[in-house]
Formats: structure tokens, sequence, C-alpha cells
């Protein structure tokens, strides 16, 4: 486990270093031809609803093929259509001949039925000849189509949910789903789900969203079979690469005084330059691009054939640097995207040197050359973090080590206050190569005039009697909210359930098909105190009918206010990220949205180091038993396990360690296994509680 500097760059330092074995595992193959997440997959394909939670390159894509193929031939189903986010990621499923591999059938998409190919928008208003098509494909007996989202969103609505019936409808990039009502393909696959005559197959390399909401439902959730393969995992199971380097970077003045300070040259490197209305952009997207190359050499021309940059280094070497920013001439811009995509260069190490883009080669961009990812400016959505990690941790020859490093503009707030929102964000990013899902806000709401709450703070004003008062405990993440008039629930069970149930609420209201289609599919003719009085008080009543009248419409309302509240703190959120308003306060904002992992009492941060005229932020090296610590933290604060059903637990897991020499594994797929580890991580949680006490009561003493 190493953070040493880059020996040919000084200044680079990593924050965080992931060691692996280097087992190899990861590229070999059964007798089947399928690779251990393949492989792991395919052991559930016969579950009606299956969710694949998998880092970038362990082959999601082809797990699904196997899946797909069985389902149709020994299962039952009429046809598979495959749903991918945009046109680019459609080549993932072009036709593979698997019978080369040992599987008993190949995959074949005829060329009409693969819609990202065809000519046609897929924003906005899908082309009409593409929705035709899907109804062509539903009446025909050819068996695979692959589409975009978009298209198979209008062609849900043109054709009726029951005409997919009997068919596999499989999600690729499936973190683009939300359980929020106005994420149209969430809601049309919560009709799927309760129509229960589909089979459902959901990928996604990483289980967060950029914002707070879930990606289902915890009632949906609980009807798919989870298959987990973490990042770490992945990376074990390499044969070349070792080692994941994350890095936080502060600058003053401008980036491009910066940036070689991060940039080695000797790297294959994929810039992302900061978005337009981000604090560190130049306003000029050109300008900074021809910056950069100026940078890194002499320009010398452009390839003819590729179109890539030509940049010549003192040393002599020549850089090809392909500029995806560039959008003024198509053709260009064509040309070096194809050299990019290029099959027959994949494995061509001296095809590029240097990527640099804007909104580009993030999801689905296979580079497996790439050392390093560099981003300019912070980036609210962690979805997108851990996305662009991934473009660095393909596997390749020669290949030991990769980073992701992101540059930002120093904050404004102190030191301290950066530094507890970079172990924050590295607790979300260490849950995300876990797969797992830990963003809920959570909310104390109270009627007017109640008084401040301990620890909150309540802005530069404070607490002032007569105003709706709004406070943050910096500590918990907590939001206390006052709303005139609200109810107060009378029971400890009515408060408790307003106190840590909210979520579960929410859910159900947002799943609630009646309270879809009427709000989402009949704006106009549907009052909303109709789906916040009528639906929301339904489904509070049939969740807790052993509350009192009072206290089901107490919880109504809490869970209403929640609902508005957070919908509005996206709302504002949105629009000063569109306004480029956020300024450099983005990096302790943007982290507010990782409220749950403030409750896992982690520290991440090894020391600060001096960088450029700022600092650098860097953290203990995140290897297999730090990863495994955050693993049963999660664990711990989902599980509601008593002291002494945990010490019960550990005392099996202590037995099961003797009999099979080591302990059980939280990502278990075994039940019983998982659940002993559950309660070794809640027992270590109880004691670590009562330490506390017991430090805080000698204290006092």
């Amino acid at each position: 486990m190493s953070t040493e500097a880059n020996p040919t760059n000084h200044h680079a330092v990593p924050a965080v270093s992931i060691a692996t074995a280097r087992t190899g595992v990861s590229s070999k193959v059964n007798a089947l031809g399928m690779r251990p997440m393949q492989e792991l997959a395919y052991a559930r394909r016969g579950e009606q609803f299956l969710l694949i939670k998998s880092p970038p390159a362990s082959g999601k894509s082809r797990a699904l093929m196997f899946i797909a193929l069985d389902k149709i031939e020994s299962q039952g189903l009429k046809q598979a259509l495959i749903v991918v986010p945009e046109k680019s990621i459609g080549g993932s499923f072009a036709d593979e001949s698997l019978t080369e591999q040992g599987f008993w059938a190949d995959w074949v998409v005829r060329p009409q039925w693969n819609l990202c190919n065809a000519p046609g928008e897929d924003n906005g208003k899908v082309a009409k000849t593409k929705i035709k098509a899907v109804g062509q494909f539903l009446a025909s007996v050819d068996k695979i189509l692959v589409c975009t989202h978009a298209t198979f969103r209008f062609a849900v609505e043109e054709y009726g949910i029951d005409a997919f019936d009997d068919r596999l409808i499989a999600i690729d990039e499936f973190h683009h789903v939300s359980s929020n009502p106005d994420n149209k393909l969430g809601s049309l696959l919560g009709q799927l789900i309760t129509r229960d005559r589909v089979h459902v197959v959901a990928m996604t390399g990483s289980y967060f969203r950029g914002d707070a909401v879930a990606v289902l439902s915890p009632e949906d959730e609980n009807k798919f079979e989870m298959v987990t393969y973490t990042y770490y995992e992945q990376l074990n199971g390499y044969t070349y690469l070792k080692s994941l380097d994350i890095g936080y970077f502060f600058y003053t003045g401008r980036y491009l005084d910066a940036i070689m300070k991060v940039l080695d040259p000797a790297l294959k490197t994929i810039i992302h330059i900061p978005n337009v209305n981000a604090r560190e952009s130049l306003k000029d997207k050109h300008k900074e691009v021809d910056e950069i190359l100026g940078a890194l050499g002499e320009w010398k021309g452009r390839d003819e054939v590729t179109g890539f940059h030509l940049i010549e280094r003192a040393d002599g070497r020549t850089l090809k640097v392909a500029d995806l920013v560039d959008d003024s001439d198509a053709a260009r811009r064509s040309k070096v995207l194809s050299a990019l995509k290029d099959p027959d260069q994949k494995n061509n190490k001296d095809n590029v040197d240097i990527i640099i883009a804007l909104g580009m080669a993030k999801e689905g961009f296979d580079w497996i050359w790439c050392d390093h990812a560099l981003t300019i400016g912070y980036r609210s959505s962690l979805t997108e973090i851990v996305q662009i990690i991934g473009r660095a941790t393909r596997d390749a020859p020669g290949k030991e080590r990769s980073r992701f490093t992101n540059l930002i503009a120093e904050p404004t707030a102190d030191e301290g206050s950066v530094v507890d929102a970079v172990n924050d964000t590295l607790k979300a990013i260490a849950a995300s190569l876990l797969m797992e899902q830990v963003l809920a806000p959570r909310f104390e709401f109270t009627p007017k005039d109640q008084g401040p709450r301990e620890g909150f703070d309540y802005g530069v004003e404070g607490y002032q009697d007569g105003k709706a008062n709004v406070g943050v405990n910096a500590k918990s993440g907590q939001v206390h909210v006052e709303v005139n008039g609200l109810a107060t629930p009378k029971s400890a069970e009515a408060a408790r359930i307003c106190r840590e149930d909210l979520t579960e609420v929410i859910t159900g209201f947002l799943q609630n098909n009646t309270a879809l289609e009427r709000g989402l599919f009949d704006k106009e003719n549907t009052l909303p105190e109709e789906l916040t009085q009528v639906q929301l008080g339904k489904i509070v009543r049939d969740r807790y009918p052993e509350l009192s009248d009072d206290d089901q419409e107490a919880v109504r309302q809490h869970a209403i206010a929640a609902l508005n509240l957070t919908q509005q703190a996206k709302l504002v959120l949105a629009d000063s990220d569109a306004k480029g308003e956020q300024g450099n306060t983005s990096l302790i904002e943007g982290v507010r949205k990782f409220v749950n992992v403030r409750d896992l009492d982690i520290d991440l941060i090894d020391r600060i180091n001096p960088f450029d005229a700022a600092y650098a932020v860097l953290a203990k090296a995140m290897d297999e038993k730090v990863l495994r610590q955050v693993q049963a933290a999660i664990a711990a604060k989902r599980q509601a396990i008593s002291y002494e059903d945990a010490m019960d637990l550990a005392k099996r897991a202590v037995a099961f360690k003797n009999e099979r020499g080591r302990l059980p594994n939280i990502g278990s797929a075994d039940a019983w296994e998982r659940r002993m580890a559950e309660g070794v991580a809640a027992l270590q949680t109880h004691v670590a509680k009562k330490k506390v006490a017991e430090a805080r009561g000698g204290s006092n003493g």
C-alpha cells in the first residue's frame, strides 16, 4: 500500500490508494466462456427481477447476453428489449460469437432492430420511425431489440404497458432511473413491476445518483435479486492493475496555471475541463484547450487520418492529443471519434496519449490504456465521479497503477470544513465502490416558535421567533425545519415514525400507482390536495393502522413537508448550478447531498499537504480492510440489531470462523452468513457507543 508521489511528477501526491492482489481471476472464463461476475449473474438467471451492480469493465453487457438468451430459449419469454441511455452505448450490445467461448448460442441483433444505429434524434421527441420500429418488432418473430431510454419511454406511451407482456426489459446504466415520480423511466418501471408480466434485468456501475433520490424504493428493491460485484473484487482479480489512487487538490488563481503540477504527460490521460458555469471555467472552452496544448509542448499540426493534435515535447517525444471539446467542425470531430472507437486500435497503446473532453468520454467510454482521469472543477454528482474513475480502471498489459485527480478552486470555507467535506466525499466514494446506496436526507419538522435545537446552525441571523426557521446540524447532517400549523405527533411511536421512517412513507406514496397515474398523466384535472391528502393519507393509514387519527394526520403532514422540501431544495440547487452561483463553496454544498455517510464514523483523512498556493487533502490508504470496515459500518446503520442479538450473532460468527477459517462475509450471497456478519458489525457499533458514553461520563465526573 503506497501513498508515495509519482516519481516523474513530484507535485502530485495521491489521496487514496487501493492496493490489489492481482489474482488474474477477472479475465479467466469458465466452460461457458463466462468471467467471474458473469458466472455469478448467470446463476441467478431464473429470477424475474434481477439487479446487477458491477463496476465498469466487469462484463455486464455480455452477462446480459447470456441471461437474455436463456430467458428466451428456456424461460418462455418472447423477446428481449435492451434499453441504454444514449446511442453510443448501443455498440456494447452488437453481435457476439459466444459459441466460440463455449456458450450454446450466439448473440445476434438484426440491423433494423438496433435502433441506436438508426437515423433520427433520441432527445426530446424521438423520431416517429423509431417508435414505429418498436411496434413492428413487438409484432415480429425476432428476438432482440436495442434502443435508448428515450425511445423506450415513448414506445410505452404509444403502445401501452401491456404490449410488453412476457418480455425481458433490460435497462443498462440503471442509475438513470429514480424513485422520484418526475423520473419517467422510473415511473414506467414501477408500472411494469406492478403489472407483474415482464422480467427485468437492471445493470449499473454506480448505485448512486447525482441527487439525493434513491434509485429504487425499498419496496421495489426488495423484489429484485441482487448480484453485487464490487470495485474491489474487480480490481483484485485483474492481471496487471494493482492500485487506484484518488486525490483532491486545491489551487488559487487560474486552473491552467496549476494543471501541469498534476498532469504528467508520460501518463495516458483523460482531461475533463470544467463546465462553462463552473467557477473554475474561464468561459472560453476553446481557449482553455489551446492553453493546455501549449503547456504540453509545441503544436506540430494534426494527423490527417485521426484528426489528433500532434504536440512535440522538449524531450523530442510527440504526443497525440484527441480534442473532444472542439465542435466547430463536424467532419473533423467525427474523424476524431471514429479514431478513438476504431476496434482495430483498441489494443494499440500508441494510438492516442491524451484526450481532452467536456461532457464526453465518461459513461460507457472504453479506453483500456487510460492511466489517469484528471477532472477540473468540483463534480456534485457522485455518479459522475464514479463513472469518471471507471475510465481509468481498465486492466491492460504493463499498467500497474491508475489514478483519479480532482483539481478544484480553493473553497472560501475554513480548512476544517473542507477536510470534513473531503472525508464525507471519500466515504461516499468508498460506499459507491462497494455498490451501496446510502443517500437519504433526514429531517426534523416542528411547528413554528418551538425554539432552536441544540447543535443546529440557523444562519447569520440565528433563530428568530415568528419566522420559518431552518437549521442544519453540521455534525449529523440532520435538518430542522419549522412549519406553520404543523401537527405534532402525540404518541412515542408516531414521533419515532416522523423521526426515522419518513423516507419509507414517501417511498410508498411515490410508488402508489394511482398517485403516479393521476399526478403525472392527468395533472390538469388532478387537485394537489387529492394526492397529498387523500392518497398519502390512505398510505399512512394502511401502513400504521394502530395510530390514532391525530397521529396519522401528523405523520402525513411530516411526510409531505419532507417531500416538498426535498423537491424545492433540488430546484434551488439546479437553478444555482445553471447560473453558476454556487461559486467556491460548491464542494461544501454538494457534499450535503451525501447525508447518511455522515453517520458512518470513519475517518479517512491522514494529513494536509501543501499544494500550489493552497493545499491537498490526503487520505489514509484505502485497501480491502478499510473497504470492508466501510461496508460493515453501512450494514450496521441499515440493520437495527439489539445488543443481545448482536452478541448471539457474534458468537455464531466465531463458530463459523473456527469451522471455515474466516469470518462471515457481509457481502455474501448466503443470507445467514450475511446476517452473522451484520451482527458482528452491530456489536462493534454497540461497543464503540458504550466506550464513548463511558468516556463522557468519566469526563463529567
